[in-house]
């Protein structure tokens, strides 16, 4: 059953576990929650070192945009997920997860929220199978959608930012045609050994597909990449998109009652 009420946590309340990853200002450990017994990915903060490279806005924002949703999904995407998504080929797999990563960002965007940051290593997967997005650290809660900051990967930034443009949630279906591109052809669209030719190829949407990718495949990811932002296509055609409605086998999560 996952996590229906607000609760505070403290580093008493889990064993911990072997290391899952690390990263610059912390790393996710094995946990479990000594109480429900429920096993957990625990993310553990360096303070020294966000205080030295000046990111403690970050972290309040990610705390902040985490409230804004609705917090007891927060806590069962950590609490109910397995490992993190970075190699996915099967064809219904990943319409599965086109589908499902285009309904959650719906919702965040109605929200107000932009991930800006969309990527295999920030997806993960519940037991059930199902899509869950995580690490929001350059999500933004922006009620005007309007922003400037460049953030996000390499190979998934948009024509906007790279060329220094304001920019809104349209940021995020550029990334959705990028990852959908990666789980078929197993790199990004605009991938290059250099970080000056990546950028050449995105500012021109240098898309170019191997003989092994659908027509289907081909036509959601053209309408993906766009470089102009009002003409990519919306989130709801994304999963109506006849590609994707004829071959995922999307898993509808559990329902969570806030009142159980």
């Amino acid at each position: 059953m996952p996590f229906s009420f607000i609760r505070k946590f403290s580093i008493k309340d889990f064993d911990i576990g072997r290391p899952l990853g690390k990263g610059k200002f912390g790393n996710v450990y094995l946990a479990r929650e000594r109480k429900l017994k429920v096993i957990v990915a625990l993310k553990v903060l360096f303070k020294s070192q966000m205080e030295k490279e000046g990111v403690e806005h970050q972290l309040r924002r990610e705390i902040e945009i985490q409230s804004h949703l609705r917090l007891y999904i927060y806590i069962y995407i950590y609490i109910y997920s397995g490992a993190a998504v970075s190699h996915m080929t099967a064809l219904s797999l990943c319409l599965q997860y086109m589908e499902e990563l285009a309904d959650a960002l719906l919702y965040c965007h109605e929200k107000k929220v932009i991930h800006r940051d969309i990527k295999p290593e920030n997806l993960l997967l519940g037991y059930r199978g199902e899509l869950k997005i995580a690490d929001f650290g350059w999500s933004v809660h922006a009620p005007s959608l309007r922003r400037r900051t460049m953030c996000g990967t390499l190979d998934y930034l948009p024509p906007e930012m790279i060329e220094g443009h304001t920019h809104d949630e349209k940021v995020d279906l550029w990334c959705i045609g990028v990852l959908c591109y990666e789980c078929l052809v197993g790199n990004p669209p605009f991938e290059t050994a250099s970080h000056t030719e990546t950028y050449k190829r995105i500012t021109k949407v240098d898309l170019q597909f191997p003989k092994l990718v659908s027509d289907g495949a081909r036509d959601l990811i053209s309408k993906l990449l766009r470089h102009s932002p009002a003409m990519r296509l919306p989130l709801r055609s994304v999963m109506e998109h006849p590609w994707v409605k004829a071959n995922s086998r999307r898993v509808l999560p559990p329902v969570c009652n806030p009142h159980h």
